[in-house]
């Protein structure tokens, strides 16, 4: 993958993949929204202020390394906490955390951060008295495959479904799923209709996340209906059957049916 710092029309730095074309964090900027769409919307600091066992935390798409950094300064910033915080990142082309690094004023890294970061990057891992920091380079369905951590909370935030079409598919949510705890809460910026059956498809029970930037709404999934705040209900449904709907690719000929037929719409 080739990178390059840019600027977005806000006069944020965001990292820009050349070859696909793609913006990381195109709107508010990479730390803002690592703070406001997933730190803040997964109520990580309150979280481990409030529970003893290690939150893990799955950071699929690291990318530039916002969302991670942003996790590990707010745990840091949790008076006395009960839990700490184990981040596991998944990625298979670290050139953008590279060049991260050598722009770390302008993605929010600080020189305690970027200790934490090259640790990763070199030996894998890093550790400090508030959390764990663990890389896993590689194809992500395979890695999670092979994960013994069950997440608690997960930041989906790889590129988007046109340059990674196998990230967004009923089977990767199913995979996923299957890697989680069982209260485990999931976040990405996508709002995508088609993205949302393949999450209901992988059973996830699926819900309207908070807004960002220019996005009027993102996505929050849970494994248990009663931890969103806002679920879809049944009159979503509408949406599937509209000319334009288009189903996951491989979510199979019944899809509609089983969706319909998901809990969160028959309660």
């Amino acid at each position: 993958m080739t990178c390059a710092v840019v600027k977005t029309t806000a006069g944020k730095a965001a990292m820009l993949d050349v070859e696909a074309g793609e913006i990381m964090h195109p709107g508010v900027g990479p730390l803002v929204e690592a703070q406001q769409l997933y730190v803040q919307q997964s109520r990580l600091q309150e979280r481990l202020a409030g529970q003893h066992e290690p939150l893990v935390l799955f950071d699929v798409g690291l990318g530039a390394g916002s969302n991670a950094v942003a996790a590990w300064m707010a745990a840091a910033e949790v008076s006395a906490p009960a839990a700490r915080l184990h981040i596991v990142s998944f990625e298979r082309d670290l050139s953008a955390i590279n060049l991260a690094l050598q722009h770390a004023a302008d993605f929010g890294i600080t020189e305690q951060v970027a200790v934490a970061v090259r640790g990763l990057l070199h030996e894998g891992a890093a550790e400090a008295p508030h959390a764990s920091w663990q890389l896993r380079q590689g194809d992500l369905l395979a890695c999670l495959a092979d994960e013994t951590a069950k997440a608690d909370v997960v930041y989906w935030d790889p590129f988007s479904p046109k340059t990674n079409p196998d990230l967004w598919t009923v089977h990767a949510f199913a995979l996923l799923r299957a890697a989680c705890g069982p209260r485990a809460q999931l976040f990405t910026y996508s709002a995508s209709t088609t993205v949302r059956v393949a999450m209901l498809l992988g059973g996830w029970c699926v819900g309207v996340g908070d807004a960002i930037g220019d996005k009027r709404a993102t996505t929050a999934a849970a494994m248990r209906v009663e931890d969103l705040r806002q679920p879809l209900t049944t009159p979503w449904l509408k949406r599937l059957t509209l000319p334009e709907a288009r189903m996951p690719v491989d979510a199979g000929p019944d899809a509609l049916a089983r969706v319909r037929a998901c809990p969160q719409f028959n309660i």
